[in-house]
């Protein structure tokens, strides 16, 4: 496989307590009624289209790359189309980057952090700016959500209530930051005077994925900026729509031209080219672990600065003194949420023997009663398409090697058109799994969950460590000594005790062993983005 084809793997966003109002119904394909978007036969110009999505919403959709506050076409003006995984029909096509496309977006890129218009901006009015960008994202939030449900799939219930308030919430909560992540004085007696200062590193490339395209580019967009770097953000070529609408509100807001600049392309071409640039400073990637595999050699020839999210393979063990009602409510949030497409997805549940049986009939009861296939559009829907033909035919495959491999489908186990048409998978719970099982082992990234069995906390433990991953863990037990004592035990990033999955844009994320580099969100999310200076003061000069 070529690097950079399709990057699959993301995260998880910061989640606000579930809407399951949103959710009680009973589990059974719903039926898509013919509501399909229009493309208006009308273009204002090359750069952009006019569109309708089935709720009724019109827009302007952006199709081209935009650099230096400006969409342009692309070099050769190759393009890329993009697919309404609910229809299996293309939307539109955009403008896709060339390795020269890359220079010049780098090289606005940098012209922008040397000019006075950003350089010398206080934090706190580069803070002003990203606020404003927040109050317009809150403005646009039912055209981002429409954009997000059409092109990506997921629900546009879950969009507008989740999604669109993360991007907010991120710019808003690093905004506030700009003008306080402060250096320090440092005491060496009197003879000398010794302060930092923190300082933007420069350019950063940053590659966002498909899974979460709104919430992945606020999470790198929101501190890069907040440390008062400039930025080349290389969107997913599956996703590619929202945030070229957003890039009109960057505009608006009042970024200086080149501040942010949003390229389409496919990851061979412009993904490597832009992590292989040397007037790049920093590469923020967020992906399959084999990618970023390929990002650290490329990025190792001009020893970038890198930060990596990659792949999960995150455990939930439920032990036999947990709430079965709870336990069964946050495993079913935990790897159903997005159509499985969550790199912390606790997508291995490892349940206490003793009340094996009594958790998977709870667990198949609630996926019964919440997840309601059908079309995104629709209220009553919890699960929409998987993003793209490919990663449908990669969830089915490993549904097909979790039979082979002698374990049960529980439930599910299919896949689960509606109207002949779409992307979709039955959710699906395979029982009686050996450690020794890839559907155990292997990230899937889709609506497909592998429960097993354990006899001891330390068996538990053992289990939930042997992987290669160490994204994502969740404990379910009333007994708090246990629940802390187990989580200092447990190797990954992030631990939740009796939830899963429902993270805070305030707290950092992050994993371990193969699930990357460096941490995102909270405080810790501005120290992958600024240099500490050292200044010596000779007081007896």
């Amino acid at each position: 496989m070529a690097v950079f084809s399709s990057p699959r793997v993301l995260c998880a966003p910061s989640r606000t307590p579930p809407l399951l109002s949103l959710s009680l119904r009973s589990y059974k394909p719903t039926t898509l009624r013919p509501r399909y978007f229009s493309l208006s036969t009308h273009l204002r110009t090359k750069m952009e289209v006019e569109l309708t999505a089935p709720n009724g919403r019109k827009w302007t959709q952006p199709l081209g790359l935009f650099i230096n506050n400006e969409f342009v076409k692309s070099s050769n003006e190759q393009k890329l189309a993009s697919i309404n995984p609910t229809t299996e029909e293309e939307i539109c096509s955009v403008y896709a980057a060339t390795s020269d496309d890359i220079d010049t977006a780098v090289a606005a890129a940098r012209k922008a952090f040397k000019d006075p218009s950003w350089k010398s901006l206080s934090g706190t009015e580069r803070g002003a700016l990203m606020l404003k960008l927040a109050d317009l994202v809150s403005q646009h939030a039912e055209t981002l959500a429409t954009i997000e449900c059409l092109d990506n799939g997921k629900p546009y219930t879950t969009a507008l209530a989740e999604n669109v308030p993360e991007v907010v919430n991120v710019f808003r909560y690093y905004g506030g930051y700009a003008d306080k992540n402060f250096g320090q004085v440092i005491d060496v007696g009197p003879a000398k005077f010794a302060y930092t200062v923190k300082e933007p590193l420069g350019v950063c490339g940053q590659i966002i994925p498909w899974n979460y395209p709104l919430d992945m580019a606020a999470w790198k967009l929101g501190p890069a900026l907040c440390c008062g770097n400039t930025v080349v953000l290389k969107l997913a070529e599956q996703t590619p729509l929202s945030m070229l609408y957003l890039a009109k509100l960057i505009k608006e807001a009042g970024f200086p031209p080149g501040v942010v600049n949003i390229i389409n392309g496919h990851g061979r071409e412009a993904g490597a080219a832009l992590v292989q640039h040397p007037q790049v400073d920093k590469i923020a990637f967020t992906g399959s672990t084999a990618t970023g595999k390929e990002i650290m050699k490329m990025a190792s020839a001009t020893m970038k600065n890198i930060t990596l999210e990659t792949g999960g393979k995150s455990p939930l063990i439920v032990f036999e003194d947990a709430d079965l009602d709870l336990a069964a409510t946050w495993s079913h949030i935990g790897i159903m949420s997005n159509q499985g497409q969550i790199c912390t997805a606790t997508s291995r549940i490892l349940v206490h023997e003793g009340i094996y049986d009594k958790f998977t009939e709870a667990f198949r009861a609630k996926i019964q009663e919440i997840s309601v296939l059908g079309d995104p559009f629709e209220e009553t829907t919890f699960q929409g398409p998987q993003v793209t033909k490919q990663q449908y035919e990669r969830v089915l495959s490993y549904i097909d090697i979790g039979k082979e491999e002698g374990a049960t489908v529980f439930l599910g186990g299919e896949a689960a058109p509606q109207r002949g048409k779409g992307f979709f998978i039955a959710p699906t719970v395979f029982t009686n799994v050996k450690p020794t099982m890839r559907i155990y082992r292997e990230e899937i990234f889709g609506p497909c969950v592998a429960i097993a069995s354990f006899k001891t906390e330390e068996e538990a433990v053992e289990m939930a460590n042997d992987s290669t991953y160490g994204l994502g863990s969740a404990i379910f037990t009333r007994d708090l000594n246990r629940a802390h004592r187990v989580a200092r035990e447990i190797e990954a990033g992030m631990v939740w005790i009796n939830s899963s999955n429902d993270s805070d844009f305030r707290i950092p994320f992050g994993g371990v062993k193969q699930s990357g580099i460096g941490r995102e969100l909270g405080e810790a999310g501005l120290a992958p983005y600024c240099n500490v200076k050292a200044i010596h003061v000779n007081m007896a000069a």
